[in-house]
């Protein structure tokens, strides 16, 4: 397949995979304002939108770290092909998409490392990943980031309980439109960069741009215009999850986990480390279940959003290893990688349509990981 075409794929596979990271971790900056009350639904994933977009011109050191850090390229270094850039995106966007029809807050970011990375070891070899990259920028901070959060979340519900008073803790939910929207500024300067980070890494692998550049503004452009318009669209499954599955949710302490959040994010990407705003954002709202007297931490929910953590790189990693070996089939093996994408994005959109989820009926069925059809009464029972 002539190497332009094939790039071409990659960007519109890039940009499809940087939508599903937008509707995917809209809850992180709106699922607490949205279940205190202090943002209605359709205003806050349109202010979480238009900061996203902002957001993504901010910053593009995570996007170098994935365009020259995790998977070597170049000179002194192994060549990946477009073509592995591909399979690794559809790893990422098949996880992504099964995480969001089950309601679960997994990382699109450890998605897309997880796609990419099956696909390059069985296109390249595994000495074409760079371990200490991978260990430094990614598993690292994987590990640390929502601990982080969590701890800070923590300290901040603690503090703010014990210097107000009940009746003076409503403008918190003042508050969190200013924190949301920091989270939203904040998930744009990390987020958008790794759909940036990709297609340079494509433009890279096909010698269409030197080695060790950047993104250039084109990509940033259009990266942050599919995260924003992803964003809009709202990710209702998770947003309920993040919002009232783990634990129900205070003014004050909307406002502790949105600032935690946010300082994380904003400082992980200062660093180039690509993390998971997901895992920051659930961090953060852990840490303000058990900061809270009185309050409870949904232990088993949160078991299974940690499961999810854990499963992310190797489950994506293996669809994308699966399509890399498929795409080494020649221009047939591409064709059929993309028909299989293809298939599977139309099967998860037509399944979730049996129990929609939106913002009229946030409130309407009990929080929780997995979202099913509900049953029902035989007649006759009660």
């Amino acid at each position: 397949m002539d190497v332009t075409l094939m790039v071409a794929l990659v960007i519109a596979l890039a940009l499809i995979f940087d939508f599903t990271n937008g509707f995917h971790d809209t809850a992180n900056a709106m699922a607490t304002p949205i279940a205190t009350g202090a943002l209605k639904p359709k205003v806050a994933v349109a202010l979480a939108a238009v900061l996203n977009l902002v957001g993504a011109f901010l910053s593009t050191e995570v996007a170098k770290t994935i365009s020259g850090g995790l998977i070597r390229e170049g000179e002194g270094g192994i060549q990946i092909g477009p073509e592995m850039v591909f399979a690794g995106l559809i790893g990422a966007i098949v996880w992504n998409l099964v995480t969001w029809l089950l309601g679960l807050p997994s990382s699109s970011s450890h998605a897309l490392f997880g796609g990419l990375i099956g696909a390059a070891i069985v296109g390249a070899g595994i000495q074409s990943i760079d371990g200490a990259v991978l260990l430094s920028k990614i598993v690292i901070p994987a590990v640390l980031a929502p601990l982080l959060a969590g701890f800070v979340a923590f300290l901040a519900t603690k503090i703010a309980y014990a210097i107000t008073r009940k009746r003076e803790r409503d403008g918190f939910k003042r508050g969190q439109v200013f924190t949301s929207s920091l989270v939203s500024l904040a998930h744009g300067t990390n987020d958008a960069q790794k759909t940036m980070g990709v297609i340079t890494l494509a433009l890279i692998a096909a010698g269409l741009q030197p080695v060790g550049s950047g993104p250039e503004l084109w990509v940033v452009i259009i990266c942050a215009l599919a995260i924003a318009l992803g964003t809009y669209t709202g990710g209702w499954r998770i947003i309920r999850t993040l919002g009232k599955g783990i634990t129900e949710v205070e003014p004050a302490q909307g406002f502790a986990a949105e600032s935690a959040t946010t300082a994380t994010i904003l400082a992980s990407s200062h660093l180039g480390f690509a993390l998971s705003t997901t895992q920051v954002a659930s961090g953060g709202v852990i840490g303000v279940g058990i900061g809270r007297k009185g309050a409870s931490v949904r232990w088993r929910t949160a078991g299974r959003i940690a499961l999810g953590w854990l499963v992310t790189i190797p489950a994506a990693g293996a669809v994308g290893a699966l399509m890399a070996a498929i795409a080494h089939l020649g221009v047939g093996g591409v064709i059929l990688d993309a028909a299989l994408a293809a298939a599977a994005i139309l099967g998860i959109f037509l399944y979730s349509r049996r129990d929609s989820v939106d913002h009229k009926n946030l409130d309407t069925v009990e929080p929780g990981v997995f979202v099913r059809p509900k049953r029902r009464k035989r007649k006759g029972t009660a």
